[in-house]
């Protein structure tokens, strides 16, 4: 729903002028990339690992994934943004998740501690590299702008191309995730998965409160009593994402977690269940459809209303953004389960139903 308060900017972290309602809109969303790239981690994994059969190379599966992930993000989500950004492509999430699949790769080969550890000194340890910079032309100029700061990286063909989200982080999250991916395997004990889930999530609130009352590390901006309750809140929780600070990512993968073993509990016949099973299947298709209908809704209603806020159409309430996402996904609900019925069917003819 970007497109439809464009007319507010949020920053990074978020700024401090912004109204509590969007302040916390804007902070659910925080939630979707680390989880989103953690369980990719996990499904690598389970690929790899697959129930009663011997385990396979995730290498070929991960590197082709990695590369159609960052030509959707250079192809498919540019035509979404090409109003706002004609001459500028941005690397987003989806392109975080090709990097970090193509890395896993190989990464993969290593001893199974070794990927653990080196997740953890990854998330754990990056926030330590910022005071490393490079400026244009520099000879490690355009990696260090891959791997961790926000930066463009040059122009190609006239089009300037801008790292959104810097992948070192999120390749130690991938890896955490690879990881973790044992215990949702057949042979792991329910119960002592979800005990793990709510312990590590746990361990992870009770990291960032201490660290972040300390005002010790983690993340670069600190923190401090403001005039209000709420304002103080706020403050204490408004975390870097580009790129994701160590506080960011303990606090949306500890909450992940407890998340996770919710899930774990809930029954085929819950309607929860049922809902988050259809986009599952399918999570590209619907990722990539709601984004084209999002913008075929913005210019709809900017033909019907024009451009109330300056030269755009946008929204008049924070309201009327949590009213669009709960229409758009009734919305996609049964072509994203029409998808999936046929996807189901066809994976075997068609290999390539699988990137969806």
């Amino acid at each position: 729903m970007n497109a439809f308060f464009m007319h507010t900017p949020v920053g990074d972290p978020i700024n401090d002028s912004v109204s509590t309602e969007l302040f916390f809109t804007r902070y659910a969303t925080h939630f979707c990339a680390p989880i989103f790239i953690f369980l990719a981690g996990m499904s690598a994994y389970l690929y790899a690992h697959p129930t009663n059969k011997p385990h396979r190379s995730p290498t070929s599966f991960l590197l082709k994934r990695g590369i159609v992930l960052i030509a959707i993000e250079v192809v498919l989500y540019y035509l979404v943004w090409i109003d706002y950004i004609a001459t500028t492509v941005w690397l987003q999430v989806l392109w975080a998740i090709g990097v970090s699949m193509i890395g896993l790769a190989f990464a993969c080969h290593l001893p199974k501690l070794a990927i653990g550890a080196l997740g953890l000194v990854i998330v754990f340890g990056h926030n330590a590299l910022s005071p490393i910079t490079f400026v244009p032309g520099e000879w490690g100029y355009v990696m260090w702008s891959i791997l961790h700061d926000q930066n463009d990286l040059g122009t190609i063909f006239g089009f300037k191309f801008r790292a959104s989200y810097p992948v070192l982080p999120w390749f130690g999250v991938i890896l955490l995730g690879y990881f973790a991916g044992p215990i949702y395997t057949k042979a792991f004990d329910a119960i002592a998965r979800r005990k793990l889930l709510i312990v590590g999530g746990f361990i992870s609130l009770f990291i960032l409160l201490t660290i972040r009352w300390l005002n010790f590390y983690g993340e670069t901006l600190p923190w401090s009593i403001q005039d209000s309750a709420i304002a103080t809140v706020r403050d204490f929780l408004n975390f870097s994402k580009y790129p994701p600070s160590l506080n960011y990512l303990l606090i949306t993968l500890g909450f992940g977690a407890f998340v996770l073993a919710w899930l774990d509990t809930i029954k085929e016949k819950n309607p929860v269940f049922r809902l988050l099973k259809v986009y599952g299947s399918v999570p590209m298709f619907a990722y990539i459809v709601h984004l084209y209908v999002l913008l075929a809704a913005y210019w709809i209603f900017y033909g019907i209303v024009g451009a109330p806020h300056g030269t755009r159409f946008g929204l008049d309430s924070v309201a009327q953004i949590w009213i669009g996402a709960a229409m758009l996904i009734a919305l996609l609900y049964y072509p994203a389960k029409r998808f999936s019925n046929y996807k189901h069917k066809e994976k075997h003819n068609k290999p390539w139903l699988s990137y969806f």
